[in-house]
């Protein structure tokens, strides 16, 4: 039973129309002068449903933050072991305690370039990803039961962006509108970041200089 339901909520990230790239003038330049990057936890929203507990959903978003930082991580570092990716990615346990001793997870307010200073890096991947539901697949479960919605479809604006520690400014945006059944943080993220990379200037394929 409990295989019947994953495999009725899990499915593909579909594109849905075309990414937005924005790229600063200098962008290829200064990226291509990064030695060490740090992934920011990404700002996750979802959606509020009348028979949701606000409090749940406020930590389900703390919860998911976690879960599509670690998933970034663990995709571009399995880039950066194949050779296309010619930066270093600090690993989230040193970048999350950094940040934690800097009061990011108490409500200070911290700059990019505050980030890049605190974290010692060359620059920051920052994102943000809103939802019109769960992402994991025990939320999914949870929501669907709840509120009584199965195989409905799951909105998903996605933006990425790197700012960069010496000029003190973003260089790269990636902005892209997703739809899905119920799916997982691993598949969406493998979606977005296969076609955010073809722009990304961190890959070799795309360094320009």
């Amino acid at each position: 039973m409990k295989k019947s339901l994953v495999l009725l909520i899990v499915a593909a990230f579909l594109l849905q129309s075309c990414a937005k790239v924005f790229y600063a003038p200098d962008a290829r330049y200064l990226a291509g002068s990064h030695k060490i990057i740090a992934i920011i936890p990404p700002k996750v929203s979802i959606a509020a449903r009348k028979k949701v507990d606000v409090n749940a959903l406020i930590e389900q978003q703390k919860t998911e933050s976690v879960n599509f930082q670690r998933e970034m991580y663990s995709w571009m570092l399995k880039r950066k072991m194949k050779g296309t990716i010619f930066v270093d990615i600090q690993d989230v346990e040193t970048t999350n305690a950094k940040l934690s001793n800097a009061g990011f997870y108490n409500g200070k307010v911290l700059t990019p370039n505050d980030m890049c200073n605190i974290l010692g890096v060359d620059g920051i991947l920052t994102s943000n990803y809103s939802f019109s539901k769960p992402m994991s697949e025990g939320a999914a479960i949870a929501m669907a039961v709840l509120i009584g919605e199965w195989g409905t479809t799951n909105e998903a604006v996605a933006s990425l962006s790197i700012h960069d520690s010496r000029s003190a400014k973003m260089i790269w945006n990636y902005d892209h509108r997703l739809s899905s059944s119920l799916g997982s943080p691993a598949r969406l993220v493998d979606d977005l970041m296969r076609e955010a990379s073809r722009a990304m200037p961190y890959f070799t394929s795309v360094r320009s200089y």
